[in-house]
């Protein structure tokens, strides 16, 4: 019997935790659209056409946090700090994920 007790509490708590978790999940398409929305078009001269991944996260205010940017050029760098880290959007993703994101840079 005591065991069949701690059985039936064990479920109870159980099942109750899978209903108290509702994360409302945002598309990686809408968060891309919306950051390609706040990097335009970028302030300097381009050379050649590039790709720089973006790793960010979002703050419990829901401000973009950009974590690192990967490329060496300092304008690039300089730029996408400017125009995203600490920027709202709309709908911003899970807190405390780590997201990447292709930038694709191409001569204007």
């Amino acid at each position: 019997m005591k065991k069949f007790k701690l059985l039936a509490l064990s479920l109870v708590i159980g099942t109750a935790s899978l209903f108290a978790t509702t994360v409302e999940d945002v598309s990686k398409d809408e968060i891309r659209s919306q950051i390609v929305e706040l990097l335009q078009t970028p302030d300097f001269g381009i050379v050649s056409e590039m790709t720089v991944n973006i790793s960010f996260t979002f703050s419990s205010e829901g401000e973009v946090v950009v974590l690192g940017v990967d490329s060496k050029n300092r304008n690039i760098l300089n730029y996408v700090r400017e125009n995203l880290n600490y920027k709202k959007i709309q709908n911003p993703g899970e807190r405390d994920k780590l997201y990447t994101m292709p930038l694709k840079i191409a001569k204007a």
